[in-house]
C-alpha cells in the first residue's frame, strides 16, 4: 500500500511539474497576458494617433485655412502687408 501511494504522489508530482515549469506554464501565460495588455495599449495608442493625422489630412483637403495655419506656423510665412516680428527670450548674463 505505501508503494501505491508513493507511485500516485510521483505521479501527481510528475503532472505538475510542467503546469509550473514547461510550455504553456502559468508562468508563461501571465507573461503573455502582460504582453498582450502593453500591445493593446499600444495600438490604442496608435489608434488614437491615427484619428488625428486623419483629421488633418481632412482638414487639409477641405480648405486653405489649415494650410495657411501650417505655412505660418512652421515655415514662418506672411501675407502682403504683413510684418514679421520674432521675439527672442531675454540674454542671461553669465555670472563672473
Amino acid at each position: 500500500m505505501r508503494w501505491v501511494a508513493l507511485g500516485l504522489m510521483v505521479i501527481v508530482l510528475a503532472l505538475q511539474v510542467p503546469l509550473w515549469l514547461g510550455d504553456g506554464s502559468y508562468r508563461e501565460v501571465r507573461r503573455l497576458r502582460e504582453s498582450v495588455r502593453t500591445l493593446n495599449e499600444e495600438v490604442s495608442g496608435l489608434r488614437d494617433r491615427n484619428l488625428a493625422l486623419e483629421a488633418e489630412v481632412g482638414d487639409l483637403r477641405r480648405g486653405f485655412d489649415a494650410i495657411e495655419e501650417r505655412a505660418r506656423s512652421e515655415l514662418g510665412l506672411i501675407r502682403d502687408g504683413e510684418s514679421f516680428v520674432q521675439m527672442l527670450p531675454p540674454l542671461e548674463e553669465e555670472a563672473d
